[in-house]
């Protein structure tokens, strides 16, 4: 089993500034598998000595054979996590993170697991009443002919959301808050002790009700893409042991169906006034890691689709003129698809779009019968009218650009390659207005 992913990675098609003398657009931005850059930094002795200690903890939670001691060992290791964000350290949870990848997966999930409950979730303390407080993650997979926006949130935006959230979502007696911004991948908290104050700031914004003070000045922008994912951030607050969501209300008979159901009809129309020129798929507001890692699944066949209509947008190709590549690409077993597109008859790739590969699909088997990424990609090529399709067989090794690090492609000859768009395409995103 691969490491599980903290959050959305920029495995998507990107049209982001390239250099001039290739004369074209860098296909693809990626970001590291679990949550930041690792830092090249040595581990101190002491955090080596955390790290085993993590790790003697979390063999012990795999080895229980009871709820009981399990609560003894979580609370342990919660215990440390908790430490470590505070302070800042996310090296030290990497490290351990680290350790028990190569030594048990099962090890490594339960780590996993806790550090993001740790990060994403806490219980606070207010005028001597106890909160259970949880950071949501409000999913949106767009995209557009245009570049999907991003960036600052109107406050009655913020307030109708908030208000069709309680409606539809959230349990009676809860509080909630949203953070009046718009984010893309670029500019979500990278690591468990950032994701850790967002939840405890906007936690206690909720239990107050008062407006969160955000300093989101250094966000920045984020690459123009035709199809992105974008969320929306907010916590939930609810006096503890008391639910959080409609669905684990005693006398609350709808189900997460139904409340998806109330959400898309009223709580959709508000978000869509965040995304002018824009398609877009949503779902239910749930746990920020849950759905961070959901919407990684769900932009790839738009990221996809988005890819063949930047080709038609920019050289004028007709779909059924394109040849697509695929080749499986990995270090040891297939971590991911590599989709390279080329005029017919022609060598030179001037596309590319990465399809990353998660958990159960690694096995290339149905899933509860839903059809493996191999198929969904013939599929969406069958849609797009793409009849032309090179599938290699054998498994690459992942090869990336030496100056500007986008990702290589591979050609028909099986020769990796850095996609070049003529010089005279258009190739760069409009923004709407």
């Amino acid at each position: 089993m691969g490491r599980r992913l903290m959050y959305a990675s920029r495995y998507i098609a990107a049209d982001v500034a390239s250099p001039p003398e290739r004369g074209g657009i860098i296909t693809l931005s990626k970001f590291d598998k679990f949550a930041m850059k690792r830092s090249h930094k040595k581990t101190t002795t002491k955090q080596s000595r955390d790290a085993e200690r993590l790790m003697a903890l979390v063999n012990g939670l795999v080895e229980s054979g009871s709820r009981a001691e399990d609560s003894v060992w979580e609370a342990e290791i919660q215990s440390l996590a908790i430490k470590a964000m505070d302070a800042n350290n996310d090296t030290l949870l990497n490290a351990a993170l680290d350790d028990a990848l190569d030594t048990s997966p099962d090890a490594h999930d339960s780590l996993a697991e806790i550090f993001e409950a740790c990060a994403e979730s806490a219980i606070l303390t207010i005028d001597e009443r106890r909160w259970q407080v949880l950071l949501l993650g409000i999913p949106m997979v767009a995209w557009s002919r245009y570049a999907v926006p991003s960036g600052s949130v109107p406050q009655d935006i913020c307030d109708i959301v908030a208000t069709q959230l309680n409606a539809h979502v959230l349990a009676a007696d809860t509080r909630a808050t949203l953070c009046p911004f718009l984010y893309s991948v670029d500019q979500m908290p990278r690591d468990f002790a950032n994701v850790r104050k967002l939840m405890l700031k906007l936690g206690e914004a909720a239990i107050t009700q008062k407006r969160p003070n955000m300093d989101l000045s250094r966000l920045g922008e984020t690459a123009p893409l035709p199809a992105d994912t974008r969320f929306l951030i907010a916590a939930v607050a609810a006096p503890l042991q008391s639910p959080l969501f409609r669905w684990q209300e005693k006398n609350e008979k709808l189900n997460r169906a139904e409340c998806l159901a109330q959400w898309l009809a009223q709580g959709r129309p508000n978000l869509a006034r965040l995304l002018p020129g824009c398609e877009f798929d949503c779902w239910l507001p749930d746990a920020f890691f849950t759905n961070c890692r959901e919407a990684d699944r769900r932009v790839r066949p738009y990221a996809l689709r988005a890819a063949v209509g930047f080709l038609e947008d920019t050289l004028k190709l007709n779909p059924q003129n394109l040849r697509a590549i695929v080749a499986r690409v990995g270090e040891e077993s297939l971590e991911e698809y590599r989709v390279a597109f080329s005029s017919r008859g022609q060598d030179e790739v001037l596309h590319g779009m990465v399809w990353p590969i998660y958990g159960s699909e690694e096995d290339e088997q149905p899933v509860d019968g839903k059809p493996t990424p191999r198929e969904e990609i013939e599929a969406i090529f069958k849609q797009c009218q793409i009849t032309d399709v090179l599938k290699h067989g054998e498994l690459f090794a992942p090869e990336y650009c030496e100056d500007c690090g986008a990702p290589l492609f591979v050609d028909a000859d099986k020769d990796m390659v850095h996609p070049e768009i003529p010089e005279e395409a258009d190739a760069a995103p409009t923004h709407y207005h």
